[in-house]
């Protein structure tokens, strides 16, 4: 269904390119002063340009209002279980692997020898929060669980020849 109406879009859009050419070509013969054409075509540009910097000053000022998306996300009288994660070739050293559905989770993500991706996934491996682990530096990630299961952490950054089994486990209990 999709790939039908991507290649009907695909299509549409296909012949009226082909159309534009061919209305450029067949007006190319005619012979007229530039001046008037180019006076014309300036201010549609001027229109254009400015409509374009309006339009995406809004998306950008609308999509990036939450920034920074990283803060913790408890109040203050809810103060979170901090979890000491070490990231080293060939595994996960993570200080506390079982937490409770709506526990305030404050991930504190480094390395001990080389770059490694921080990938947290729900049991149908669906993204849920993502780092950077770097040697000498700590990220921290902010989550609550809504969703009681088994949780994966995945390697996302290419770190050698057992990259694939870099794999470590949680639970969140009701």
């Amino acid at each position: 269904m999709v790939q039908t109406a991507a290649w009907i879009v695909s299509l549409f859009f296909m012949l009226i390119v082909v159309a534009v050419f061919g209305f450029v070509a067949w007006k190319s013969t005619e012979r007229r002063e530039y001046a008037p054409i180019k006076k014309k075509w300036y201010k549609a540009r001027t229109f254009y340009g400015v409509t374009l910097v309006v339009f995406f000053l809004i998306i950008t000022i609308y999509t990036l209002r939450e920034l920074p998306y990283d803060q913790p996300i408890y109040g203050e009288s809810n103060d979170p279980t901090i979890v000491d994660v070490e990231a080293l070739q060939f595994g996960w050293n993570i200080s506390k692997t079982e937490f409770k559905v709506g526990e305030p989770i404050e991930f504190h993500v480094t390395s001990a020898d080389v770059n490694h991706g921080f990938g947290l996934y729900d049991e149908d491996m669906n993204m849920v929060a993502q780092t950077q682990a770097m040697p000498e530096y700590t990220n921290k990630v902010y989550i609550t669980f809504d969703e009681p299961g088994t949780y994966e952490i995945l390697c996302l950054e290419y770190c050698g020849l057992a990259h694939h089994v870099m794999i470590s486990k949680i639970e969140v209990i009701e």
